[in-house]
């Protein structure tokens, strides 16, 4: 499972973040989607586009709710079960599979971000911005 010295995705404007291959899939539809999420320390969460939830078959607003804080203020997170498959971006090797967790959708997210509960709790985290790459494994 490990990624070693995994190179940052380029955004644009001189920006670049550790990014990771994903599919996202409602175990109890089936439905996917594939995408790609961005590894954040600062997040506590992991986070998904509420759009994606009618993609995925989910009812957003039947999630179970909650107030959270954003970059952007607070804002109403639903709560779904999802699965997470996550890939490493240069070979888009299967890494590791995360069954059946709850993850937020929120409103106004533009991209999938991994947050500490449900992902980044399981695994040991190097980043090197100077050289912008990062390792990441299981311990």
């Amino acid at each position: 499972m490990p990624v070693r010295d995994c190179p940052f995705s380029h955004f644009g404007n001189g920006i670049y973040r550790p990014v990771l291959g994903l599919i996202i899939t409602n175990p109890h539809t089936g439905k996917r989607y594939k995408t790609f999420g961005i590894v954040d320390t600062g997040a506590d969460e992991c986070a998904v586009p509420a759009e994606l939830a009618a993609l995925l078959g989910h009812n957003l607003q039947a999630g179970k709710t909650k107030n959270v804080t954003t970059g952007n203020g607070v804002t109403v997170a639903y709560s779904h079960t999802t699965k997470l498959e996550l890939f490493q971006p240069v070979t888009n090797q299967l890494l590791h599979t995360v069954a059946d967790t709850p993850i937020d959708f929120l409103p106004n997210l533009r991209v999938v971000l991994l947050g500490v509960n449900n992902f980044l709790s399981r695994f040991i985290l190097h980043v090197d911005y100077p050289e912008k790459t990062f390792s990441i494994s299981t311990p």
